[in-house]
């Protein structure tokens, strides 16, 4: 045999080995991964179930003020948008022709009297008729209620604030006339009470029969929590819901339109932080505080039939549990029924594994979830 040969005998004998190696290496099987997952067990808190709604602030009071008598506007006694207190002067109309009406019907309001007494004590010596005494009573009379008159549209030539509040920008500027046509009262402003305020939100017929579930099982009369039913809001800036106000009012129907009924709260506001046109979330109590069982609300999921979470028996196998849930307190979930205190609940890892399956399961440090 020639070395050529030799070398291609050698080389097949060592590529021959070489496979056997390699399938030896193929055929040995790998050992099963067990995955790894994190678990807690539901904590029992007590919590107060609460429907969670968007609401609009609104004013306490608010109106317009109007010239209620003809005459050129002389002075603004205020700054736009400023808070101004009940019975301060925000508007004078010119006084004097005014003033001069009023000396005229109070000289012939004293005419009149001194008439009236005259021919009285004329009738009581029977030097006069007491026609003539009843008709100088009635002139007397009519002077009087011109006085009045008179008065009252003296008082309207200065604008004041009907209640304490924030006033809106002036509409009429000064050296205009104002009050021409009486029917249709020139606008000078607008003034809002802020302290205290409402909060107009509606709920919908069907968490309006939840409220109205919940109070029967406290025992409440539909209609005695108006008025004592704290309800909470937040702004859109703010952190949770930091004001409390009472539930003031209820609407009577709901409505064919929306399906919803309005409620209202009135909030003290002595900060004026709350003010007319502002969205709010409202949280609206609706149970007493009770305990509950909670789990992270990530640990929840879903499908066609219904909630479910994964949890891990004492075997290290996974199970899957129908559960019904509740509120959502801070990103934990309330479950009513399906679990126990004692359940390993799986919160991490969850995309890893399914229902039968062999895991290794580690207890989340205080505080995870």
């Amino acid at each position: 045999m020639t070395g050529t040969g030799r070398w291609s005998v050698l080389g097949r004998a060592l590529a021959a080995s070489l496979l056997l190696v390699a399938c030896d290496r193929g055929d040995a099987p790998k050992a099963p991964t067990v995955p790894t997952v994190t678990v807690i067990k539901p904590v029992t808190r007590s919590v107060v179930d609460h429907i969670d709604l968007t609401g609009t602030v609104s004013a306490y009071q608010s109106a317009y003020l109007v010239a209620r008598v003809e005459g050129y506007l002389e002075e603004i006694h205020f700054v736009d948008g400023a808070h101004v207190d009940e019975g301060q002067l925000l508007f004078t109309i010119e006084q004097d022709t005014y003033e001069e009406k009023l000396k005229l019907h109070q000289a012939q309001l004293k005419r009149a009297e001194d008439e009236y007494q005259r021919e009285r004590r004329l009738y009581e010596k029977n030097a006069a008729s007491k026609a003539n005494m009843e008709e100088w009573l009635a002139k007397r009379d009519e002077a009087a209620a011109e006085v009045a008159l008179a008065q009252i549209n003296l008082g309207y030539t200065s604008v004041k604030a009907p209640f304490s509040g924030l006033m809106g920008r002036h509409l009429v500027d000064v050296g205009n006339l104002v009050g021409l046509t009486p029917g249709e009262p020139t606008k000078l402003a607008s003034i809002e009470q802020v302290v205290p305020i409402y909060v107009y939100f509606n709920v919908s017929s069907r968490d309006a029969l939840r409220i109205r579930q919940s109070l029967e099982e406290q025992g409440i009369e539909i209609g005695e929590n108006i008025g004592k039913a704290p309800v909470f809001v937040g702004l859109e800036n703010e952190s949770g819901y930091p004001h409390k106000g009472v539930l003031d009012f209820r609407d009577n129907k709901v409505s064919t339109s929306t399906g919803t009924i309005q409620l209202r709260a009135v909030f003290e506001n002595t900060d004026k932080v709350l003010f007319p046109g502002l969205f709010a979330r409202v949280r609206l109590p609706i149970s007493k505080p009770g305990p509950k069982l909670m789990i992270p609300n990530a640990a929840v999921q879903s499908d066609q039939a219904g909630e479910y979470v994964l949890t891990v028996d004492d075997s290290g196998q996974v199970v899957r549990k129908r559960i019904e849930t509740g509120q959502l307190f801070d990103g934990q979930r309330a479950v009513s029924k399906g679990l126990e205190e004692s359940d390993r609940v799986i919160v991490s890892g969850l995309t890893q594994v399914r229902p039968g399956q062999k895991v290794e399961a580690k207890q989340a440090k205080d505080g995870a979830s």
